[in-house]
């Protein structure tokens, strides 16, 4: 049995349902851990294909498993589908959710067959707050021999550049006075973030050009005749591995140790658990770049100037300890890209409805090399079990 050309004549059927939920969900969108009609969706698509469905796994309302078939090797297509707050779905996982669930539906009728367990996942909150992480650490992933996922991009590649960050939120207690009769009755939260946003400026110097520190002002005060009493940054670290990341880490926190210093307010830093660094694995990735070609894409490889476009995910956690890919699905709309509302419109677009289509079906067609290739097969089912996800020292 030609298993690929059966999943790709499915799709022919799958199609027009795939589209339409990625454009519900686009035309929808919900921010991280609230994305309840996606969830909702999703989880009534793959209840009535037959899957059994599993909502709010890991204690996360919005996560959802589901699984199909019998068969010794566990492949997941992973799932994201949370927006942007402001711009929606300006990173595409509309895209990435329907093409997930095409993926999954794809392979359900061929599971017993090639020997696989189809398992969904729904990972919520990848736009902040790490799902997939909570969900490693609460056993979500148990059982999984490979992890797969596509995420749509301005280019074509083999996989996107991915680096560690750490999102971190740093509040500053003062005193509130009279801004004008008596300020030195006073401690200035709002000097001391300013104080911490010029030392992160002189920092820039001593980082490596693959270092990034990024971040707003939350609240700065709450009138102009008030000394500030709290202020509040909202900041993100990144660097290329977790290990680099912690260095950084080191450094950032000492410029707000200095606001805090200088002026006499107290520091409270509240730090999420840090994305690592994508690992993509050398075989499931030649497949998917075989299968890609014969659907007329091109996935560029990485190179330093591509690096130079990193971003971060938390399924560069779920890479550390299960074998994944995480390809870029080109929508063809460079200068437009991520985060971007324009972006945000070519995800529901042409191109974006080609994404989803073709995205299904490389991540099936690459399951089932998986599936079918022995040398492939053997190594996966040898691999250790699922441990969890990798944390910097001391959080």
């Amino acid at each position: 049995m030609d298993h690929k050309r059966a999943a790709q004549e499915h799709l022919k059927l799958l199609g027009p349902q795939l589209i339409e939920l990625s454009h519900r969900i686009h035309g929808a969108p919900e921010l991280s851990f609230q994305e309840e009609r996606a969830a909702a969706w999703l989880g009534q698509a793959l209840a009535d294909a037959g899957f059994a469905l599993e909502r709010g796994v890991c204690g996360l309302p919005t996560a959802l498993r589901a699984r199909s078939g019998r068969g010794d090797l566990d492949v997941a297509l992973v799932a994201e589908y949370d927006a942007l707050p402001g711009v929606g779905h300006a990173c595409g996982h509309n895209v990435i959710a329907a093409s997930a669930l095409g993926a999954a539906l794809l392979l359900q009728p061929l599971a017993d067959a090639l020997g696989l367990t189809v398992t969904f996942l729904g990972t919520p909150a990848e736009e902040g707050g790490g799902g997939k992480i909570v969900m490693l650490e609460r056993g979500g992933f148990e059982g999984v021999h490979a992890a797969l996922m596509v995420h749509p991009y301005p280019f074509e590649l083999a996989q996107t550049p991915t680096i560690a960050a750490q999102v971190f939120e740093v509040h500053y207690y003062g005193k509130e006075a009279h801004a004008s009769a008596f300020p030195e009755l006073g401690i200035n939260a709002g000097d001391a973030l300013t104080i911490a946003q010029v030392a992160i400026g002189l920092l820039r110097q001593r980082l490596r050009p693959t270092d990034r520190i990024h971040g707003i002002v939350k609240k700065g005060g709450e009138a102009s005749n008030i000394i500030p009493a709290h202020t509040v940054g909202a900041y993100m670290a990144r660097a290329r591995t977790l290990g680099e990341l912690e260095e950084v880490m080191a450094q950032v926190r000492r410029c707000f140790e200095a606001g805090a210093l200088a002026t006499g307010a107290r520091l409270d830093v509240k730090a999420e658990a840090p994305y690592a660094e994508l690992r993509c694995d050398p075989d499931l990735e030649a497949a998917y770049v075989a299968n890609a070609r014969t659907l007329g894409r091109e996935p560029g490889e990485m190179t330093a100037e591509v690096f130079k476009r990193a971003f971060s995910t938390d399924m560069g956690n779920v890479s550390q300890v299960i074998p994944s890919i995480h390809p870029g699905l080109s929508l063809d709309c460079f200068p437009d890209a991520n985060h971007q509302p324009e972006f945000a419109a070519h995800a529901a677009s042409g191109a974006g409805d080609r994404a989803v289509l073709d995205g299904a079906l490389l991540l099936a067609w690459t399951a089932i090399d998986a599936a079918t290739t022995p040398e492939l097969r053997a190594r996966l089912l040898a691999r250790r079990p699922a441990t969890p996800a990798p944390r910097a020292p001391g959080r």
